[in-house]
Protein backbone atom coordinates (compact mmCIF):
# COMPACT_ATOMS: atom_id res chain seq x y z
CA UNK A 1 0.00 0.00 0.00
CA UNK A 2 1.44 3.79 -1.29
CA UNK A 3 1.50 5.95 1.81
CA UNK A 4 -1.14 7.92 2.90
CA UNK A 5 -1.97 11.83 1.47
CA UNK A 6 -2.89 14.11 4.11
CA UNK A 7 -4.47 17.41 3.54
CA UNK A 8 -5.02 19.31 6.99
CA UNK A 9 -7.76 21.96 7.47
CA UNK A 10 -6.89 24.71 9.97
CA UNK A 11 -9.98 25.67 12.29
CA UNK A 12 -10.57 29.35 12.46
CA UNK A 13 -10.59 29.88 16.40
CA UNK A 14 -7.40 30.00 18.43
CA UNK A 15 -7.28 27.02 20.83
CA UNK A 16 -10.20 25.08 19.22
CA UNK A 17 -8.65 21.62 20.33
CA UNK A 18 -11.09 19.75 18.44
CA UNK A 19 -12.18 16.44 20.01
CA UNK A 20 -14.60 13.20 18.61
CA UNK A 21 -15.45 13.69 14.74
CA UNK A 22 -18.83 12.40 13.12
CA UNK A 23 -20.32 12.12 10.14
CA UNK A 24 -22.70 14.83 8.99
CA UNK A 25 -25.37 14.97 6.33
CA UNK A 26 -24.63 16.11 3.08
CA UNK A 27 -21.09 16.10 2.41
CA UNK A 28 -19.74 17.08 5.92
CA UNK A 29 -17.44 16.01 9.19
CA UNK A 30 -18.86 17.75 12.67
CA UNK A 31 -16.75 18.15 15.61
CA UNK A 32 -16.45 19.75 19.11
CA UNK A 33 -14.00 22.49 20.13
CA UNK A 34 -13.56 21.66 23.85
CA UNK A 35 -11.60 24.48 24.19
CA UNK A 36 -13.81 27.56 22.59
CA UNK A 37 -17.35 26.00 23.20
CA UNK A 38 -17.98 25.43 19.62
CA UNK A 39 -19.46 23.18 17.15
CA UNK A 40 -17.33 23.22 13.84
CA UNK A 41 -18.21 21.86 10.67
CA UNK A 42 -15.74 21.10 7.64
CA UNK A 43 -17.78 21.21 4.70
CA UNK A 44 -16.14 18.42 1.88
CA UNK A 45 -16.64 19.76 -1.67
CA UNK A 46 -15.44 23.43 -0.57
CA UNK A 47 -12.77 22.50 2.12
CA UNK A 48 -14.38 24.99 4.44
CA UNK A 49 -14.44 25.46 7.89
CA UNK A 50 -17.84 26.89 9.52
CA UNK A 51 -18.03 27.60 13.28
CA UNK A 52 -21.23 27.88 15.74
CA UNK A 53 -20.79 29.30 19.06
CA UNK A 54 -22.69 27.78 22.50
CA UNK A 55 -25.18 30.08 24.62
CA UNK A 56 -21.73 28.97 27.12
CA UNK A 57 -18.39 28.91 26.00
CA UNK A 58 -16.92 27.28 29.23
CA UNK A 59 -19.50 23.76 28.46
CA UNK A 60 -16.87 21.67 27.07
CA UNK A 61 -18.08 20.16 24.35
CA UNK A 62 -16.66 16.32 23.68
CA UNK A 63 -18.98 13.96 21.67
CA UNK A 64 -20.73 14.34 18.47
CA UNK A 65 -23.13 12.13 16.61
CA UNK A 66 -24.99 12.45 13.90
CA UNK A 67 -29.05 11.33 15.29
CA UNK A 68 -31.59 9.33 13.51
CA UNK A 69 -33.47 12.73 13.05
CA UNK A 70 -30.29 14.18 10.70
CA UNK A 71 -29.15 16.55 13.56
CA UNK A 72 -26.12 16.53 15.36
CA UNK A 73 -26.06 15.60 18.77
CA UNK A 74 -23.09 16.79 21.05
CA UNK A 75 -22.23 16.27 24.61
CA UNK A 76 -21.69 19.59 26.89
CA UNK A 77 -19.12 17.79 29.53
CA UNK A 78 -18.51 21.08 31.93
CA UNK A 79 -22.16 21.70 31.46
CA UNK A 80 -23.96 18.65 32.40
CA UNK A 81 -26.03 19.08 29.08
CA UNK A 82 -26.65 17.43 25.40
CA UNK A 83 -26.89 19.67 22.86
CA UNK A 84 -28.51 19.49 19.41
CA UNK A 85 -27.75 21.50 16.61
CA UNK A 86 -29.39 21.20 12.70
CA UNK A 87 -26.97 21.62 9.97
CA UNK A 88 -27.98 25.10 9.26
CA UNK A 89 -26.74 26.11 13.28
CA UNK A 90 -30.40 25.99 15.15
CA UNK A 91 -29.70 24.37 18.30
CA UNK A 92 -31.64 22.92 21.36
CA UNK A 93 -29.96 22.31 24.81
CA UNK A 94 -31.25 19.59 27.40
CA UNK A 95 -30.76 19.75 30.80
CA UNK A 96 -29.61 15.97 32.57
CA UNK A 97 -31.27 14.76 35.70
CA UNK A 98 -27.98 14.01 37.54
CA UNK A 99 -25.92 17.26 37.75
CA UNK A 100 -22.38 17.44 37.23
CA UNK A 101 -22.72 13.88 35.54
CA UNK A 102 -19.91 14.77 32.84
CA UNK A 103 -21.27 13.40 29.32
CA UNK A 104 -18.86 12.39 27.58
CA UNK A 105 -18.88 10.37 24.47
CA UNK A 106 -21.65 9.90 22.23
CA UNK A 107 -23.40 7.32 19.78
CA UNK A 108 -26.55 6.63 18.26
CA UNK A 109 -27.88 3.03 19.42
CA UNK A 110 -29.40 0.69 17.01
CA UNK A 111 -32.85 1.31 19.08
CA UNK A 112 -32.85 4.93 17.18
CA UNK A 113 -31.96 6.66 20.44
CA UNK A 114 -28.72 8.24 20.91
CA UNK A 115 -26.58 7.07 23.99
CA UNK A 116 -23.83 8.39 25.76
CA UNK A 117 -21.15 7.98 28.84
CA UNK A 118 -21.44 9.71 32.16
CA UNK A 119 -18.32 9.87 32.83
CA UNK A 120 -18.19 11.62 36.38
CA UNK A 121 -20.48 9.68 38.51
CA UNK A 122 -20.28 5.87 36.73
CA UNK A 123 -23.56 5.94 34.47
CA UNK A 124 -24.72 5.77 31.26
CA UNK A 125 -27.33 7.23 29.48
CA UNK A 126 -29.50 7.43 26.36
CA UNK A 127 -31.66 10.37 24.99
CA UNK A 128 -34.84 10.35 22.60
CA UNK A 129 -35.36 12.23 19.36
CA UNK A 130 -37.88 14.21 21.25
CA UNK A 131 -35.35 15.23 24.01
CA UNK A 132 -36.52 12.75 26.78
CA UNK A 133 -33.66 11.56 29.18
CA UNK A 134 -33.06 8.13 30.90
CA UNK A 135 -29.85 7.06 32.93
CA UNK A 136 -28.81 3.67 33.77
CA UNK A 137 -26.12 2.76 36.75
CA UNK A 138 -25.28 -0.90 36.83
CA UNK A 139 -21.52 -0.19 36.69
CA UNK A 140 -18.46 -1.64 39.76
CA UNK A 141 -17.90 0.80 41.49
CA UNK A 142 -15.26 3.29 40.51
CA UNK A 143 -16.48 2.34 37.02
CA UNK A 144 -15.80 5.76 34.50
CA UNK A 145 -17.40 5.07 31.72
CA UNK A 146 -15.71 6.74 28.08
CA UNK A 147 -16.13 6.35 24.30
CA UNK A 148 -19.22 4.35 23.36
CA UNK A 149 -19.80 2.18 20.03
CA UNK A 150 -23.32 0.25 18.76
CA UNK A 151 -23.39 -2.57 17.56
CA UNK A 152 -26.52 -4.17 16.25
CA UNK A 153 -28.03 -4.95 19.53
CA UNK A 154 -25.96 -2.78 22.03
CA UNK A 155 -23.80 -0.19 23.08
CA UNK A 156 -20.37 -0.83 24.12
CA UNK A 157 -18.62 1.41 26.31
CA UNK A 158 -14.80 1.65 27.92
CA UNK A 159 -13.78 2.18 31.33
CA UNK A 160 -9.97 3.64 31.12
CA UNK A 161 -9.97 4.10 35.46
CA UNK A 162 -11.03 1.08 35.75
CA UNK A 163 -9.57 -0.88 32.98
CA UNK A 164 -13.36 -2.86 31.38
CA UNK A 165 -14.91 -3.11 28.51
CA UNK A 166 -18.98 -2.73 29.15
CA UNK A 167 -21.65 -4.06 27.23
CA UNK A 168 -24.83 -2.51 27.92
CA UNK A 169 -28.07 -3.54 26.24
CA UNK A 170 -31.26 -1.75 25.16
CA UNK A 171 -33.09 -1.77 28.66
CA UNK A 172 -29.71 -0.88 30.45
CA UNK A 173 -28.59 -3.65 31.62
CA UNK A 174 -24.85 -3.71 32.22
CA UNK A 175 -22.27 -6.38 31.85
CA UNK A 176 -18.44 -5.59 32.14
CA UNK A 177 -15.05 -7.23 31.12
CA UNK A 178 -12.08 -6.96 33.09
CA UNK A 179 -8.79 -6.18 31.25
CA UNK A 180 -5.55 -5.61 33.28
CA UNK A 181 -5.25 -3.32 35.66
CA UNK A 182 -3.85 0.60 34.15
CA UNK A 183 -3.77 -0.01 30.45
CA UNK A 184 -6.71 2.68 30.16
CA UNK A 185 -8.88 1.84 27.36
CA UNK A 186 -10.26 4.40 25.32
CA UNK A 187 -12.01 4.30 21.70
CA UNK A 188 -13.70 1.14 20.43
CA UNK A 189 -14.35 0.38 16.99
CA UNK A 190 -16.52 -3.33 15.75
CA UNK A 191 -14.69 -4.99 13.27
CA UNK A 192 -15.12 -7.08 10.34
CA UNK A 193 -14.35 -10.48 12.11
CA UNK A 194 -16.81 -10.08 14.58
CA UNK A 195 -14.95 -8.30 17.57
CA UNK A 196 -14.64 -4.88 19.42
CA UNK A 197 -11.46 -3.79 18.93
CA UNK A 198 -9.98 -0.73 21.04
CA UNK A 199 -6.67 1.72 22.18
CA UNK A 200 -4.90 1.23 25.04
CA UNK A 201 -3.72 4.51 25.91
CA UNK A 202 -1.88 3.81 29.47
CA UNK A 203 -1.35 0.32 28.04
CA UNK A 204 0.82 1.67 25.10
CA UNK A 205 -1.02 -1.57 23.09
CA UNK A 206 -4.48 -2.06 21.16
CA UNK A 207 -6.69 -4.70 21.98
CA UNK A 208 -9.11 -6.80 20.74
CA UNK A 209 -12.26 -8.71 22.31
CA UNK A 210 -14.66 -10.96 21.61
CA UNK A 211 -18.16 -10.64 21.81
CA UNK A 212 -18.05 -12.69 25.17
CA UNK A 213 -15.60 -11.32 26.59
CA UNK A 214 -12.18 -13.02 25.60
CA UNK A 215 -9.51 -10.07 25.66
CA UNK A 216 -5.88 -10.12 23.85
CA UNK A 217 -3.89 -7.11 23.65
CA UNK A 218 -1.39 -6.49 21.02
CA UNK A 219 1.84 -4.39 22.18
CA UNK A 220 3.00 -1.58 19.83
CA UNK A 221 6.62 -1.13 18.74
CA UNK A 222 7.58 2.53 19.91
CA UNK A 223 7.22 3.41 24.05
CA UNK A 224 4.89 5.49 25.16
CA UNK A 225 2.76 6.15 21.98
CA UNK A 226 -0.52 7.26 23.78
CA UNK A 227 -3.04 5.59 21.54
CA UNK A 228 -6.39 7.11 21.13
CA UNK A 229 -8.68 6.72 18.22
CA UNK A 230 -9.26 3.69 15.99
CA UNK A 231 -10.86 3.09 12.99
CA UNK A 232 -11.80 -0.27 10.52
CA UNK A 233 -10.22 1.17 6.96
CA UNK A 234 -8.26 -0.32 3.71
CA UNK A 235 -8.33 -3.68 3.62
CA UNK A 236 -9.75 -4.39 6.86
CA UNK A 237 -7.22 -3.08 8.79
CA UNK A 238 -7.41 -1.32 12.54
CA UNK A 239 -6.09 2.09 11.64
CA UNK A 240 -5.06 4.29 15.01
CA UNK A 241 -3.53 7.55 15.77
CA UNK A 242 -0.64 7.49 18.33
CA UNK A 243 -0.91 11.27 20.37
CA UNK A 244 2.69 11.30 22.10
CA UNK A 245 4.52 10.22 18.69
CA UNK A 246 2.18 11.84 16.19
CA UNK A 247 2.23 9.12 13.65
CA UNK A 248 -1.01 7.09 12.31
CA UNK A 249 -0.79 3.33 12.97
CA UNK A 250 -1.59 0.61 10.79
CA UNK A 251 -2.12 -3.37 11.79
CA UNK A 252 -3.97 -6.27 10.56
CA UNK A 253 -7.11 -8.56 11.88
CA UNK A 254 -4.19 -10.81 13.32
CA UNK A 255 -2.70 -7.85 15.83
CA UNK A 256 0.20 -7.79 13.57
CA UNK A 257 1.62 -3.82 13.15
CA UNK A 258 2.07 -3.31 9.80
CA UNK A 259 3.25 0.30 9.52
CA UNK A 260 3.68 3.73 10.83
CA UNK A 261 2.83 6.93 8.97
CA UNK A 262 4.71 10.79 10.18
CA UNK A 263 1.61 13.40 10.22
CA UNK A 264 2.99 16.80 8.52
CA UNK A 265 2.59 18.47 11.36
CA UNK A 266 4.73 18.32 14.29
CA UNK A 267 3.23 17.32 18.14
CA UNK A 268 0.06 17.87 16.84
CA UNK A 269 -1.86 16.39 19.15
CA UNK A 270 -3.70 13.43 16.80
CA UNK A 271 -6.90 11.91 18.58
CA UNK A 272 -10.48 10.71 17.61
CA UNK A 273 -10.66 9.19 14.42
CA UNK A 274 -13.80 9.11 11.88
CA UNK A 275 -13.90 6.65 8.57
CA UNK A 276 -16.15 7.88 5.96
CA UNK A 277 -15.14 5.24 3.67
CA UNK A 278 -12.45 2.84 4.24
CA UNK A 279 -10.03 4.42 2.25
CA UNK A 280 -11.29 8.00 3.60
CA UNK A 281 -10.19 8.52 7.13
CA UNK A 282 -10.26 11.79 9.22
CA UNK A 283 -8.70 13.00 12.62
CA UNK A 284 -8.49 15.93 14.56
CA UNK A 285 -5.59 17.47 16.00
CA UNK A 286 -6.49 18.25 19.37
CA UNK A 287 -3.00 20.20 20.17
CA UNK A 288 -2.84 22.46 17.02
CA UNK A 289 -6.24 23.43 16.36
CA UNK A 290 -6.59 21.35 12.94
CA UNK A 291 -9.04 18.43 11.21
CA UNK A 292 -6.89 16.11 9.14
CA UNK A 293 -8.26 14.62 6.10
CA UNK A 294 -6.14 11.11 4.90
CA UNK A 295 -6.90 9.42 1.67
CA UNK A 296 -4.99 5.44 2.03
Amino acid sequence: MADPIFREHRIPSAGAKPYILAEGPGGTVWFCESGTGKIGCLRLASADVVEFALPDLACAPIGIVQGADGAMWFTQSAAGRIGRITVDGALSEFDLPTPRSGPNGITLGPDGNVWFAQHSVGQVARISPDGAVREFGGFAAGGRPLAPVATEDAVWFSDSVASRIARVDMQGNVTEHALPAGVGPRAIVPAPDGALWFVLAEGNAIGRMTRDGRASIHPLPRPNSSPRGIVVAGDDEIWFTENLTNLIGRMNLKGEMLAEYAIPTPSSGPRAMLALTPRHLFFGQHDVGQICEMHI
